[in-house]
């Protein structure tokens, strides 16, 4: 049952960081309309330190100042580790992880194993929560068969990847969340195509286990209501058959 928290205060509430302080004050409103705070949400390490210095700059670090990556993304790491505790200390309700990291679709398989693999695992690791989200939807073959190994098993890729490209990658095991294309179908498409762009997701995999029909990528702006209507509505007459 939902015990609703009470209204915040702005002159006696603490003021935490931005993002969390305007949750917090929307919580009361939140749970009002029987909803509650469940994911504890960051950009993953490699998008960070991209962040931090350029993602030019640190593409080019990784290869000729290695040492001082490692070093960074291990500062980065911490950070996001305690950035991610601190929802949870705010948030009780939050049972799961979503760190999205999209640089890890730009490097190669030997440095994702240097630079990502090991930051990943840590911060996917450091949780004992229900669901542990990873979003790249940069190309995801380079993280895709490592998912597992860093403990994710909610993953949200590409619509360039199919899902049973990533069902095979991912040696079925992970959760794979997708696959519609975002701008081309959802925003720009009409209602019929996005039905047959369902359609076509789930015809195209034997196995529909393990499968949460959803965007290839972000959420666009201003997609039309109808076109929303006509995804639920083909998910709908899809999974029954």
């Amino acid at each position: 049952m939902c015990t609703l928290s009470k209204k915040p205060d702005p002159k006696t509430d603490g003021l935490p960081p931005f993002v969390l302080n305007r949750l917090k004050h929307y919580q009361y409103q939140i749970q009002k309309a029987g909803h509650l705070v469940k994911f504890a949400v960051s950009r993953g390490p490699l998008n960070v330190a991209s962040f931090l210095l350029g993602s030019t700059e640190f593409l080019t670090a990784i290869r000729t100042h290695p040492d001082e990556t490692q070093k960074l993304l291990g500062t980065v790491t911490d950070f996001i580790i305690d950035w991610l505790e601190l929802h949870m200390k705010m948030f009780p309700s939050i049972d799961g992880i979503f760190v999205l990291d999209d640089i890890v679709g730009l490097i190669g398989d030997d440095y994702f194993k240097q630079v990502a693999l090991p930051y990943l695992s840590r911060i996917f690791q450091s949780f004992d929560v229900t669901v542990k989200f990873f979003h790249n939807d940069a190309p995801g073959p380079v993280c895709a068969p490592y998912l597992p190994e860093i403990g994710v098993n909610l993953f949200n890729f590409s619509h360039r990847h199919t899902l049973t490209e990533m069902k095979k990658l991912t040696s079925n095991v992970v959760t794979l969340l997708g696959n519609i294309s975002p701008r081309d179908v959802l925003a720009t498409g009409t209602p019929e195509q996005v039905r047959s762009s369902v359609k076509a997701a789930l015809n195209s995999v034997e196995q529909k286990s393990r499968i949460v029909l959803s965007c290839g990528g972000g959420m666009p702006p201003d997609v039309p209501t109808e076109n929303i209507e006509a995804f639920l509505s083909a998910v709908a007459t899809e999974s029954q058959d």
